[in-house]
């Protein structure tokens, strides 16, 4: 599953929404403001309900810890998956560290931070109305594409309907002027 960041299709919602956790003695992360930034899946008939964050520390400048999170049940998820293995569904649900991206030595903690910032209702309803948002928009660029293949399918079978004109031959369209001088451009 190919997943984009929210903040590059919604900038300003993601300026105005996106969270951050300010740490200040915790012995196991370093004092820092760490921002929660937001990818979604971009697949047109996905319908994961998940989040990926990637936390950021402001003072290294860096991905610390990649983080997935689905708000959906398990039930919702061995569905969706059509397995009902606890190990998969545990790794959809989350949040738990993603596997396949790289995860500094503070991940773990940073882990038990978010699981904390997901006790939040308010917070997850807003990763649902994101969501909705950007799937939303993949939707709708999924038509454009649709349509422009269409439009591109069309015009093709348009032109090959129409004659051949030689360029000293008179116009088509019965101005009497060769067609060299009249509509070839």
């Amino acid at each position: 599953m190919p997943y984009a960041p929210f903040h590059e299709r919604f900038p300003d919602v993601a300026e105005k929404e996106t969270r951050a956790i300010v740490i200040i003695g915790d012995p196991k992360l370093p004092s820092d403001t760490y921002g929660l930034t937001e990818a979604y899946c971009d697949e047109l008939d996905c319908d994961c309900r998940r989040v990926f964050f990637n936390v950021i520390s402001t003072k290294q400048k860096k991905i610390l810890a990649t983080i997935a999170f689905g708000w959906e049940s398990k039930k919702y998820y061995a569905k969706w998956l059509g397995d009902n293995d606890p190990e998969t569904i545990k790794e959809l649900k989350g949040p738990v560290l993603n596997l396949t991206s790289q995860q500094s030595k503070l991940a773990p903690a940073l882990l038990r931070q978010i699981r904390f910032v997901l006790k939040d209702k308010n917070y997850v309803e807003r990763l649902k109305r994101h969501y909705k948002l950007f799937k939303g928009e993949i939707e709708k660029e999924g038509e454009r594409n649709s349509r422009k293949q269409e439009n591109a399918g069309s015009n093709d079978n348009a032109l090959s309907s129409f004659p051949k004109v030689g360029r000293n031959a008179p116009c088509p369209c019965g101005s009497g002027k060769k067609y060299k001088k009249c509509c070839i451009n």
